[in-house]
């Protein structure tokens, strides 16, 4: 008699690898999810860093006031919306991000709020949100940082 050679994978095997794979799966999406999230709000803040550079100019230019630094003043150009931020509204130094659509779950349509003070020969800006995904919000809040008003 003559014994044939097996072929294939039994089922245990297979299950197994269907195990394997929904684990890494489980574990990677979640990952994956807040890596996406956390770039695109990254994208969104670093689309404000133009329109802080020139509320800084225009800070310096009217001797530390930031009334007259608004959107369409003072050299302070007017937002033109990307795939991040729906609007931007800028007035008295303030800039106010609303973010667009399809970013993630408790992210989408909220706002970013940076505030500027004015200290000496710098400014410092605050970051308020409005976003609740915590991966968001903390690097939101990271983003508090103060820039250099003049030389």
């Amino acid at each position: 008699m003559q014994r044939k050679a097996q072929h294939g994978f039994t089922l245990i095997e297979l299950m197994i690898v269907v195990a394997i794979i929904g684990i890494l799966a489980a574990v990677a999406l979640p990952a994956y999810q807040n890596y996406t999230i956390k770039a695109k709000v990254g994208s969104a803040l670093s689309q404000a860093n133009s329109i802080k550079t020139a509320i800084g100019v225009c800070v310096q230019e009217q001797g530390g006031v930031l009334t007259n630094c608004s959107a369409g003043q003072n050299n302070v150009p007017a937002f033109t919306a990307t795939k991040e931020v729906k609007s931007a509204t800028i007035s008295d130094g303030i800039i106010t991000l609303t973010l667009e659509n399809g970013i993630g779950t408790n992210v989408d349509g909220k706002t970013i709020t940076l505030k500027p003070t004015v200290n000496g020969d710098k400014i410092t800006w605050t970051a308020e949100t409005t976003v609740s995904n915590s991966v968001a919000k903390d690097l939101i809040e990271r983003n508090n940082v103060a820039v250099a008003a003049s030389s």
